[in-house]
């Protein structure tokens, strides 16, 4: 068995990626370390031909769901200035609310985990359906759907930002405002595909 040390060099960012598909940052590192701490325990008696990465997402799936029931149990005063999450263990892109990760949160979370598992953290719609207990046709509809999704979401502020960055939002005075409107009409109504999002293979 290679050393443990380097089990969580290469499998931490895939960790960090379920979890954060659970919970947000602050809980999503409690979870990281308690997979990794419950990985430790039963890491030396693992058969040779364990998948490392399908049982390391499978105890952090299961990691992050009993953070997220603790924290509906005993949720957190209301008014209370939190300490600073501590930075994220391996994956800062994921972890940080850029683009992506802001349109991930607005998914259902049945999507949200579906996405993630899939398509970020490479595994198959069988082990996604049996991480999250689910049938494997369930599994590939909430994928789909969540892609589906994403690209909407993802599209909607390049479209407004291309509407407003237009010639005919800024048209000079005395031009024509009813021909300016129907280029922007035609541009929002009608946008260009765009590619995969970004990070989704």
């Amino acid at each position: 068995m290679e050393p443990f040390e380097r089990v969580v060099a290469r499998h931490g960012r895939t960790v960090w990626r379920v979890c954060r598909a659970v919970l947000d940052e602050h809980d999503a590192d409690d979870a990281w370390s308690e997979t990794f701490v419950a990985a430790l325990v039963a890491y030396p008696s693992l058969p040779p031909s364990t998948n490392l990465e399908a049982w390391l997402v499978t105890v952090a799936h299961r990691k992050a769901i009993d953070v997220l029931r603790a924290r509906e149990r005993h949720p957190r005063p209301v008014g209370t200035v939190p300490e600073p999450p501590p930075a994220p263990p391996h994956d800062e892109a994921i972890a940080r609310s850029d683009e992506l990760d802001a349109a991930l949160r607005g998914l259902p979370p049945g999507q949200r985990r579906a996405v993630v598992y899939h398509h970020l953290v490479g595994l198959s719609h069988r082990e996604v359906a049996e991480v999250t207990g689910i049938s494997a046709d369930a599994a590939r509809r909430a994928s789909a759907d969540g892609i589906a999704a994403l690209r909407r979401l993802l599209r909607g502020p390049a479209v407004r930002s291309a509407a407003a960055s237009s010639p005919a939002a800024s048209s000079p005075a005395g031009s024509s405002p009813a021909a300016g409107q129907g280029r922007v009409a035609t541009r929002t109504s009608t946008p260009t595909p765009t590619s995969e999002p970004k990070g989704v293979r």
